[in-house]
């Protein structure tokens, strides 16, 4: 594997392991819960990591089957427990790990198609497009790079939404801050 996918990687877990144990303190309820109506709920933000990981990394570089509906990812109101939204993260997690550990320096310069349902593309961009789909083209490093910033800030996210819902004594995050 490639030092730099390793790295990634390494930090994306980290990440995820910050979530895994967010979702351990609360009860099933606290999942679900939106703290004011314009926020997320720590299973929406749950389904949504999963689902750009997999729409980047799995369908994106890896040529699995573009199943992502990024919209239901916000309106859900439960419909899984913090177990299985644990357990969608860690083996979407592994699929990305399986894709990412075959490429080699060259791949990451290659640009790689980005399928967005058209209902989405139109809400996210405010932009009419004329087909079924929508697509986008990134290059690897780059998709990579957004990828784990963007789990980054929605793990933060998790992680303070836990402790507002919960006065958690212990740091979550590995440090105190």
């Amino acid at each position: 594997m490639l030092e730099w996918i390793k790295y990634t990687l390494e930090d994306m877990d980290k990440q995820l392991q910050r979530i895994l144990k967010s979702l351990n303190h609360l009860d099933e309820e606290q999942i679900w819960q939106r703290l004011k109506s314009s926020t997320n709920s720590i299973g929406n933000l749950c389904l949504h990591l999963a689902g750009n990981e997999y729409q980047s990394i799995a369908s994106s570089i890896g040529g699995k089957p573009f199943i992502r509906e990024r919209s239901k990812e916000f309106t859900a109101e439960g419909g899984r427990t913090k177990k299985e939204l644990g357990s969608l993260l860690v083996e979407t997690r592994a699929e990305s790990t399986k894709i990412l550990s075959s490429l080699t320096g060259s791949d990451l310069g290659r640009e790689v198609r980005i399928v967005y349902r058209l209902e989405d593309w139109n809400r996210m961009l405010k932009v009419q497009a004329d087909a079924e789909t929508a697509f986008e083209t990134r290059e690897i490093g780059r998709l990579l790079i957004q990828v784990a910033a963007h789990y980054g800030y929605h793990a933060g996210q998790i992680v303070l939404l836990s402790k507002l819902h919960k006065d958690i004594p212990e740091p979550i995050a590995g440090q105190y801050h």
